[in-house]
């Protein structure tokens, strides 16, 4: 199903983060966003998740409506995030909170197949099963993120950052995860300052700055890497 957000206008309190940004995600696409800190990503994925309203412009998934929706019911559609950051239950073990993910009525008939296939990603998940979540490393904290969202049998599978703060190793072992997920066929949107990585798994890209879109890439043009990495870093890559 299509993702389409249209002149979103969105914030919070009186700060009104997004002016107007549209982007739109097509059924089996993979989709990257990157830009500066602070300039309205995460702001857009809760905008789509339902955790925030928007103030103006529209958000239609397979061509209803999500502005009315909530959260769960948005969940309950195929549209799941994952955020950024540590949100899992410390206190439960990671068999919990993968089987949380699995909540929704869509999913939980699922739930065994959808676990083997998140252990299967992520082996180290399966050894780990019985290990409170307080008790793991960022990195396999991080795998659990990820497995709580395939729980919910996404149709589209956005994350928030998914490689942020990680060590080299463990960011590669996520990248090769994500790139499995992706030849899965999962339609996806990726939020990562991990360029390369977003060169490596998405069909398109958008650049986002000041709560806009600055750049977009057209699908099935050639990406060039020069001209993405001197508008995020200023000078391109030698």
């Amino acid at each position: 199903m299509r993702l389409e957000v249209d002149r979103l206008v969105a914030g919070y309190g009186n700060v009104e983060v997004l002016h107007g940004i549209s982007i739109a995600v097509n059924q089996g696409e993979q989709v990257g966003l990157f830009g500066p800190n602070g300039h309205g990503k995460t702001t857009l994925l809760r905008a789509v998740s339902g955790l925030i309203r928007p103030r103006a412009g529209t958000i239609t998934f397979g061509g209803e409506r999500l502005s009315t929706l909530s959260p769960g019911q948005i969940i309950d559609r195929g549209l799941v995030h994952v955020p950024q950051g540590n949100t899992l239950f410390p206190r439960m073990t990671v068999l919990e909170n993968l089987m949380l993910g699995a909540y929704s009525s869509r999913a939980w008939p699922e739930r065994r197949a959808s676990l083997a296939n998140v252990f299967a990603l992520f082996p180290k998940l399966e050894q780990r099963q019985q290990q409170l979540c307080r008790t793991l490393s960022g990195g396999e904290r991080q795998m659990v993120s990820i497995g709580i969202g395939l729980m919910g049998l996404p149709s589209l599978l956005m994350l928030d950052e998914p490689t942020l703060g990680l060590a080299p190793k463990i960011k590669d072992e996520l990248a090769q995860a994500i790139s499995e997920i992706v030849a899965s066929g999962v339609t996806m949107l990726v939020v990562d300052q991990d360029i390369e990585l977003l060169l490596e798994v998405c069909q398109r890209l958008y650049f986002v700055e000041n709560g806009e879109v600055s750049l977009e890439t057209q699908e099935g043009a050639q990406i060039d890497r020069r001209q993405i990495l001197e508008m995020y870093f200023g000078t391109a890559s030698r």
